[in-house]
């Protein structure tokens, strides 16, 4: 007995194979994906009540420090052009801070892995919060910089040497939003927002100086906020001549500086996409 199947000749197929081809994102696509996901980071960044009061302390006490140093600092002559910097060491916190509450609220509030859900392709994620934190970094030491010579101005101040002025301010809005950007990556690493900033402020304001008094000076030059500072147009109280003598340049603390800021990134990036994102 012999059994035929249809073949040519015989008829139609009884079943219609379709070839599976595999879905694939276009450049376009992944364009359209990376502004939508900004557009929702920053609402999200708006809306948040503590960056708010992140952003009114940057200006409160940013006018209230400067005008008090140019008020109750008699000891040594002070211009606008130095005491307008002074309030940026606390600024650069405050954008790290933020920078920490950008991923860790997503933690919090059980939304990340909302967010993950609809944007498989974990690296749009990623670089929309990164872009999201340079520009609240960006907004935060914009508003301490125009507070600290705010107060600096009312306090009567002359102005000072106004040459490098320019060249100082880029630097210095340069730290803050680095700042911003490395505490995303620690928010990332450590996924408690609690934890990481109190990790962030034990660091910047005890451990540094701690480290800055007893490792050599070849090596506390680069410390991540040591390196930071530099950038700002003041020497530092600790600064022993012996510090300053072998002091990096603006050039090479920003590359310090934003060498931690790359790999705190770069794990925390590893770690989202290695990670459950609940």
């Amino acid at each position: 007995m012999t059994i035929r199947g249809a073949g040519a000749g015989q008829g139609p197929a009884a079943t219609a194979i379709t070839e599976y081809r595999p879905s694939t994102r276009s450049s376009g696509g992944d364009v359209r994906a990376v502004v939508a996901a900004l557009k929702s980071d920053w609402i999200k960044a708006s809306t948040i009540r503590t960056n708010r009061a992140i952003l009114l302390l940057a200006l409160v006490g940013g006018l209230i420090v400067s005008w008090a140093v140019a008020t109750f600092v008699s000891d040594e002559v002070l211009y606008v052009a130095e005491v307008g910097f002074y309030w940026t060491s606390v600024t650069s916190m405050l954008a790290g801070i933020a920078g920490i509450l950008l991923f860790g609220s997503e933690v919090q509030h059980g939304t990340l892995a909302a967010a993950v859900a609809a944007r498989p392709a974990r690296w749009v994620l990623a670089l929309s919060k990164t872009l999201t934190a340079a520009a609240m970094g960006l907004v935060i030491g914009v508003a301490g910089l125009a507070a600290g010579f705010g107060g600096a101005v009312l306090a009567g101040l002359d102005m000072g040497d106004t040459s490098s002025l320019p060249a100082t301010i880029a630097w210095a809005l340069l730290f803050t939003t680095l700042s911003a950007v490395l505490g995303l990556g620690i928010g990332m690493i450590v996924r408690h927002s609690t934890a990481a900033i109190a990790g962030l402020l034990v660091w910047g304001f005890v451990l540094e100086n701690l480290f800055n008094l007893f490792l050599p000076v070849e090596v506390a030059r680069f410390l991540p906020f040591f390196a930071g500072n530099k950038l700002l147009a003041y020497n530092n109280d600790f600064d022993t001549p012996q510090a300053i003598a072998v002091a990096l340049t603006r050039p090479e603390s920003a590359l310090v500086f934003a060498g931690y800021t790359a790999v705190a990134l770069a794990v925390g990036t590893v770690l989202l996409y290695r990670r459950d994102p609940d």
